[in-house]
């Protein structure tokens, strides 16, 4: 599970654009919070990071976490995940992309 996690970390960056923020992890972060995407649905977006039983097995595991969390942590979790970029495209700065905060909206939309 640790290994998975690990796996999916190392792989999103290559996904994402330089200074500009990452789509994709923000689908990722919606899909996974999303009462709304089933267990398999979450399998299939994300099949090109789990081939084997065991990493597809274990995201199952994960969606199902997520599914079992009250809509507080749920919401919680999608306000930790805001990714955060300065003007200067430095991580970690107090300003907030306007990607980032409507990914959170449309996230939150079902609340």
């Amino acid at each position: 599970m640790k290994l998975l996690r690990v796996l999916v970390l190392i792989a999103l960056p290559l996904y994402c654009l330089a200074g500009s923020g990452c789509p994709f992890l923000e689908e990722v972060v919606n899909k996974t919070i999303s009462p709304e995407v089933s267990v398999s649905e979450y399998q299939n977006f994300l099949q090109d990071f789990a081939q084997t039983t065991d990493k597809k097995e274990a995201l199952a595991d994960v969606k199902q976490c997520f599914l079992n969390q009250s809509n507080e942590t749920l919401y919680n979790y999608a306000q930790m995940m805001v990714i955060t970029v300065s003007s200067d495209g430095l991580v970690g700065s107090t300003f907030v992309t306007n990607d980032a905060k409507a990914g959170v909206q449309r996230a939150l939309f079902y609340f």
